[in-house]
């Protein structure tokens, strides 16, 4: 095994974790419950870990986070034309109604 990337939270953890198991590379999430123990450990031994099973798919594994960190975030939005509620632009339904955007 071997560690391709280190989170800043769990819920980030877990986003690089389903990108990895989408492209079919098997990864495993530790210090999953390392939160409880700040202050009787140091805080950066507690940050959650991704490691990636299998040690060849650690250059597919690091592109993958690469493009996750590099990935543009598009802040806009779209009014929705059936009930002219506000959404984010990356959505493809209304959060409001449910029709296509």
């Amino acid at each position: 095994m071997k560690k391709v990337y280190t989170a800043a939270d769990l819920p980030d953890a877990h986003i690089i974790l389903n990108l990895l198991a989408q492209a079919g590379i098997e990864a495993r999430v530790f210090n999953e419950n390392a939160q409880g123990g700040l202050g009787e450990i140091p805080f950066t031994q507690a940050y959650p870990e991704v490691w990636v099973t299998d040690a060849r798919e650690v250059p597919r594994a690091q592109e993958i986070v690469k493009a996750q960190l590099n990935a543009k975030v598009d802040s806009g939005v779209v009014f929705c034309r059936a009930c002219v509620e506000e959404n984010p632009r990356n959505f493809q339904l209304c959060w409001h109604c449910g029709a296509d955007l």
